[in-house]
């Protein structure tokens, strides 16, 4: 890690630990001697960063002088709170990691009077029906849909029977009760959306289907609308 990234880090740390941040708990997460930190402590310092604390008490990120201020209606910020914090609940542990980092991020680069709204928000997110259990790494599907790149699994569908699939990955939709995959399949050679919980032993491969991701996503997207369309005008013309 070069030295910037490590004070970038360091900065990203002090905005989501709950201040003040001992040395201690710096050196835990940044794997880090706390001799390390110390003198890092003092860079940022001396970079203009304003770090209220010393050795032994704790140390409390107060602002950062290299970022300006940023603009939002409190309706703006409010919005973005719930937003992230839902991501935080929903999201598999890389992306709810990232949302609460970026709620950090906006926290320490709002005005005072927002940065409180946005600590004290009246609105928060909960999911009172347990998700299924994911057990691919998300993270590294979301990385291979965003490199276009097919990727292959077992997968259990609704009636129990076990197919190994190979798919161009699309898009990640998170729905209330479950997360799913769209994409096109190979096996079927048509348009399908996968449970994430039903897909076992995921796999990245080395077929590339750039740059077609979004096209194809679009007309995913637009046959879910017909379908949807027409299953709702059977229904009126049914009653």
């Amino acid at each position: 890690m070069s030295r910037t990234h490590r004070l970038f880090q360091m900065m990203q740390t002090l905005r989501r630990l709950p201040p003040p941040v001992t040395a201690s708990q710096l050196a835990d997460e940044m794997q880090m001697s706390p001799r390390t930190i110390y003198r890092d402590i003092d860079a940022l310092r001396s970079m203009g960063a304003v770090i209220d604390g010393e050795a032994g008490f704790g140390y409390t990120l107060i602002e950062d002088a290299a970022l300006p201020p940023l603009g939002f209606e409190d309706d703006e910020l409010e919005a973005l709170v719930l937003g992230l914090r839902d991501v935080a609940v929903i999201g598999d542990p890389a992306l709810a990691k990232a949302a609460r980092s970026a709620l950090a991020k906006i926290k320490a680069r709002v005005p005072p009077r927002q940065a409180h709204r946005l600590q004290h928000a009246v609105l928060d997110a909960h999911r009172f029906v347990s998700m299924p259990a994911i057990e691919i790494d998300v993270a590294a599907l979301r990385a291979a849909t965003w490199d276009e790149v097919s990727i292959a699994f077992d997968y259990c569908d609704r009636n129990g029977a076990e197919t190994a699939r190979e798919v161009d990955p699309l898009g990640l939709v998170y729905l209330d009760k479950t997360n799913v995959l769209m994409a096109w399949c190979h096996l079927r050679e048509d348009f399908r959306t996968f449970r994430l919980d039903r897909m076992r032993n995921f796999q990245r491969t080395d077929h590339s289907f750039r740059p077609r991701r979004v096209p194809m996503l679009r007309e995913h997207l637009e046959r879910i609308r017909r379908e949807i369309a027409r299953t709702a005008k059977d229904r009126i013309t049914a009653d």
